[in-house]
């Protein structure tokens, strides 16, 4: 079934049926019903290929995840696609495994013209090479960001936040607290060590390096680290950890070293993804609003491609403070 058919059965032009499936708002509604009652009736599929040919439009956007089996993304890539589908477009996503060439081999389907926007959830290649891009094509950055880039973002503070997640311990008492980072040449992981050691320079406090351990993300770089922080001659009493999948693992730890979370050591992380209220204990964390950077960074995309100037070119969202058990209360708290 071709759509000259369905515009002869509907006793309309064949520009007519285009402009229904694309345009509706340009046709009258007694006409726009006649023809998606004989498109419903013939169950009419457009030929997707042709109507990309016609538009130079893919009607497909692509996101790149660092790391498709984290957790976290999985609530920032649901609200991408929440706006995408009811937009009519499709989302295809690209796992770089944290690997920089990939990252690249995935931005080069904008210059294939394989997709019509970006939306990159990891920022690692270079600066110049990333607003070359954005000058180009559609592109929006999200969670992950770039110092002085003049690329439309969406994120947390991740410095703000990590140093109330680090001034909840201090405020507990704790004076020798740890950290275990992420890879140092992740951005996130360099900003949440500033707000760190910010939040221990306020209170005076001297700045350890054998307190701060780096890790890779998962729950055993958390568990491995950890067991160096408990090896120190005076292991810190209270452990900032860069996510919440490697407090899972330093908790583990703690446990396997025959100690005990909060009684001996405690512990947060950040992210605040699903396992952490699940956990025993339960994670104190800050909670990023993952869903809600997912629809802004969707929202945004679909307005560079619609030619829409867009003047402000960061947007920080609100993260809150999620204090459980693990630093040594049993009741569910927010504070923002």
């Amino acid at each position: 079934m071709k759509m000259s058919d369905v515009a002869k059965l509907a006793n309309v032009s064949p520009s007519t049926v285009s402009r229904v499936l694309t345009q509706p708002d340009m046709v009258s509604k007694e006409t726009r019903e006649r023809v998606l009652e004989v498109i419903k009736k013939v169950n009419y599929r457009p030929h997707i290929v042709a109507r990309q040919f016609r538009t130079k439009a893919t009607k497909i956007l692509l996101v790149v995840v660092p790391d498709i089996t984290s957790p976290f993304f999985s609530e920032v890539l649901r609200g991408i696609e929440h706006v995408a589908i009811n937009s009519g477009y499709q989302v295809i996503l690209g796992d770089t495994q944290n690997n920089i060439n990939r990252e690249e081999e995935y931005i080069n389907l904008l210059h294939q013209k394989q997709v019509d926007g970006m939306i990159l959830l990891t920022a690692r290649i270079d600066k110049e090479k990333l607003e070359a891009i954005s000058n180009e094509f559609p592109m929006v950055l999200a969670c992950e960001y770039m110092d002085g880039l003049n690329v439309p973002t969406v994120s947390i503070d991740n410095v703000s936040s990590a140093r109330k997640a680090t001034e909840h311990l201090l405020t507990l008492g704790h004076k020798k607290i740890g950290h275990i980072t992420g890879p140092i040449n992740v951005v996130l992981s360099r900003d949440r060590l500033r707000g760190y050691q910010q939040a221990l320079l306020s209170h005076d406090l001297e700045i350890d390096s054998a307190y701060i351990q780096e890790g890779d993300f998962s729950i055993d770089s958390g568990y491995n680290q950890m067991l160096k922080l408990l090896a120190l001659e005076s292991p810190p009493t209270a452990v900032f950890t860069f996510n919440d999948e490697m407090a899972i693992g330093a908790i583990k730890a703690v446990k396997d070293s025959g100690l005990e979370v909060p009684k001996d050591i405690a512990i947060v992380g950040f992210d605040n993804i699903k396992m952490s209220s699940l956990y025993e204990p339960n994670i104190t964390t800050i909670d990023q609003p993952k869903y809600e950077i997912g629809i802004k960074a969707m929202e945004l995309l679909l307005k560079i491609i619609n030619g829409e100037s867009i003047q402000k070119k960061k947007f920080v969202l609100k993260d809150n403070l999620m204090i459980r058990e693990s630093c040594g209360t049993n009741v569910n708290i927010e504070i923002s």
